[in-house]
């Protein structure tokens, strides 16, 4: 004799699956994608152009309501006729904003830390900066424009060639969403009056009323002082 089913018990065993499952598929749901980019630079120099191929990792970490971004090159993009001593060498870069955003992020290296003797490639290593959102949504990083900034002066302007794939794909979620106003257009465009009367409705009113009382003062008047019929 085949035993039916408890459905009630079957029930339970699914529910307790989708509970196990639900909250580790949500985890699972990637926040940010970052993919290493071999990004082709054109460089303008004092000593000439120059190109160079370099990989660009971009990440971001949130922090708070912004992001702290965090840019890395891998390899040189140029390099300096003249040994570039100790702290004279700061590079930055824009970062260009796509998807539900649009604009750029600038990100800034740090001065460089050992002297780069002539005619070997500038390490850019890592820049950082910071970004903003505007809203909630799905925003790409892309690099752009790199300048490295030497010797008081931007020694070489590197500009991507080409259109490179974006090194980030950022899903920005949790932020407040903006709020409708409080007033509602009436028909035709008028606001609805709410508090006091205005400054020229009161006086009008106040007009309106001392007229009434100095006519009824002098109808009264007239017929008091009216004389009396035989």
């Amino acid at each position: 004799m085949s035993k039916k089913p408890n459905r009630r018990r079957t029930a339970a065993v699914l529910t307790a699956a989708v509970a196990v499952w639900a909250p580790a598929g949500l985890a699972a749901a990637p926040a940010a994608h970052a993919e290493v980019v071999d990004v082709t630079y054109e460089c303008a120099t004092k000593i000439g152009d120059r190109g160079a191929v370099s990989p660009v990792d971009i990440t971001a970490e949130r922090k708070g309501d912004a992001y702290a971004i965090t840019m890395t090159f891998d390899k040189g993009v140029s390099d300096s006729p003249v040994e570039l001593p100790k702290g004279v060498m700061t590079p930055r870069a824009d970062l260009v904003l796509g998807g539900d955003d649009q604009g750029t992020v600038q990100v800034k290296g740090v001065p460089n830390s050992a002297a780069v003797p002539a005619f070997t490639p500038i390490r850019i290593g890592t820049l950082t900066g910071t970004y903003r959102p505007k809203g909630n949504g799905t925003v790409t990083f892309t690099a752009g424009v790199l300048t490295v900034h030497a010797l008081g002066m931007d020694a070489a302007v590197c500009e991507p060639a080409g259109k490179p794939a974006p090194s980030l794909t950022l899903t920005v979620t949790g932020l407040p969403e903006d709020e409708p106003a409080d007033d509602e257009a009436l028909p035709g465009g008028e606001l609805p009056r709410t508090g006091g009367l205005s400054t020229t409705t009161a006086l009008g009113t106040l007009g309106g009323t001392v007229l009434l009382g100095g006519v009824g003062g002098l109808l009264w008047l007239t017929r008091r002082t009216r004389p009396a019929r035989p």
